[in-house]
């Protein structure tokens, strides 16, 4: 008999902040959310929210446990954030990766597997960001927020960026939040799509893929 892992579940309950009227919303595991609105609309804030990183109304819960139970390190342990800009705390890529992370990970992102060894004031804007999601998913987590991902990428990139978190996504059934502008891209990974437009969040009913 083969034991089903149970995939999680987040789940917020009237979440409200500043900018935005409180919504609810759940996703399960493997389900990609994508958030669009106008610039300053409270995209970024929002998944600060969930990452316990900015103070908001109502609750988000994994797996059923409040955010409000869970030390806030633990909790962004959990719910990993890639902001749209990475921070770096030392100048040699691999102080910023597990010691045991294998180099040939980073092909299927166009990057050369030397690129472990490589200096970070030395990276471009593309290359920061492919490295910067690597890093994020190098270590075990059960949620993923995504805050334009692919922006500073060329079309080519953006594609085989997409292609690389899908297939992530889907194999560990992360919920994932993506803020995204692209209509395109949305269309191309979101199950589904919120957005927002005068302070209130949305759900847009999307064709399934």
């Amino acid at each position: 008999m083969t034991l089903r892992i149970q995939s999680p579940v987040l789940t917020l309950q009237q979440l409200g902040i500043e900018l935005l009227q409180p919504f609810s919303l759940s996703l399960k595991g493997g389900e990609i959310c994508c958030i669009s609105g106008a610039s300053g609309s409270g995209k970024s804030r929002l998944l600060r929210a969930l990452a316990d990183l900015e103070p908001h109304q109502g609750d988000v819960l994994l797996d059923g446990r409040s955010q409000q139970q869970i030390p806030a390190h633990l909790w962004r342990l959990q719910v990993r954030l890639v902001p749209a800009e990475s921070q770096w705390w030392s100048d040699e890529v691999a102080d910023h990766f597990p010691a045991d992370y294998h180099p040939q990970n980073f092909t299927p992102l166009g990057l050369d597997h030397q690129a472990m060894y490589w200096q970070v004031s030395r990276l471009s804007s593309g290359e920061k960001q492919r490295l910067a999601l690597l890093r994020a998913l190098s270590f075990p987590l059960k949620v993923l927020l995504l805050d334009e991902p692919t922006a500073n990428l060329d079309p080519d990139s953006t594609l085989q960026v997409e292609r690389w978190l899908q297939q992530q996504i889907h194999q560990h059934q992360w919920p994932v939040v993506w803020v995204a502008h692209d209509v395109a891209q949305i269309q191309r990974v979101a199950d589904r799509e919120l957005v927002i437009r005068d302070g209130e969040v949305q759900e847009i009913l999307i064709a399934s893929h």
